[in-house]
């Protein structure tokens, strides 16, 4: 593994050794044990989109590696004022251990990891979110023991969590439905794999999806960069609400959760929220461990 770019490009082994590293990270984390296993080492931020969980996770995981991280926003670097990408990532690659970016497009992520020549990090693009399906991973695993056989629902948008959820799920032998609007489905290729490697379902019927799920997950319904979108977005996602109806057809011990932020009265009712906050604001925390796990494995 070199980078993190993508889940399809891991195996089985390496994303469950990532969660038995991140478990292993978290038990010291708790218990007040340091491992500075990146100390002296520096990683970049570039943040073409805005984050919390993202920058906070990531920043307070380098501290507590030991390292350092450098927060770039397009207004401090010259990839804001047209420098190509492919200049950017050589010039870097003398600088920095590892990149860490949260973009848009998933090729700025490639061209990143092609022309550079240290580890890089997906942070989060259109395409997928790797670093929050593997905190979403650790989370259910903690909950349910083994991941294998475990079924998964996620409800709404076809969008880069649904892509990620897909391919880490899958690749863990984990069962996956996808409950979304005719015209939002995830990525087709994607899909296809999924098809062929694994028990997967991608229907308009929620209810149907949700059916016997041990994992019930759903994200905003316009992300970032879709807010014009967004009253499009409400009428056609109207019906894909994870609500107590929902949540009736799913396992009585059901996880829910969500990537955040979170819309109440939206993608899920205030009281699911609340039912299951425990369970979502692990998650949230998990990103902190699981991203340290990426770090570790890529960086040290």
């Amino acid at each position: 593994m070199k980078h993190l770019l993508k889940l399809s490009d891991l195996t089985e082994a390496e994303i469950l050794d990532l969660l038995d590293l991140a478990d292993r990270l978290k038990d010291e984390n708790k218990r007040g044990i340091s491992h500075p296993y990146l100390a002296g080492k520096s990683l970049g931020m570039i943040f073409q989109k805005s984050s919390t969980r993202t920058r906070v996770s990531f920043e307070v995981g380098m501290y507590q590696l030991g390292g350092q991280a450098l927060f770039l926003s397009p207004r401090d670097l010259q990839i804001g004022r047209g420098e190509p990408i492919e200049d950017t990532a050589r010039v870097l690659s003398r600088y920095l251990d590892g990149i860490m970016i949260r973009t848009f497009a998933q090729s700025e992520v490639e061209d990143l990891a092609r022309f550079g020549s240290i580890p890089i990090i997906n942070g989060l693009t259109d395409y997928a979110h790797p670093c929050q399906v593997l905190a979403d991973l650790m989370t259910i695993r903690e909950r349910k023991g083994d991941l294998r056989g475990r079924k998964l629902t996620f409800v709404g948008d076809g969008n880069n969590m649904a892509n990620s959820l897909i391919a880490g799920c899958i690749k863990v032998g984990m069962k996956v439905a996808i409950a979304c609007p005719k015209g939002y489905e995830p990525d087709a290729e994607l899909m296809r794999w999924a098809s062929e490697n694994g028990e997967f379902l991608c229907t308009e019927d929620v209810l149907l999806a949700a059916r016997d799920a041990d994992a019930v997950y759903t994200d905003v319904w316009a992300s970032m960069g879709q807010e014009d979108e967004a009253a499009e977005r409400r009428r056609a996602f109207s019906g894909y609400q994870v609500n107590a109806e929902v949540m009736a057809q799913a396992k009585p011990d059901a996880m829910v959760l969500h990537c955040l932020p979170a819309h109440r009265g939206e993608e899920i009712t205030a009281e699911v929220l609340e039912a299951h906050a425990d369970e979502i604001f692990e998650e949230a925390e998990n990103r902190l461990h699981a991203q340290k796990a990426v770090m570790v494995r890529l960086m040290a």
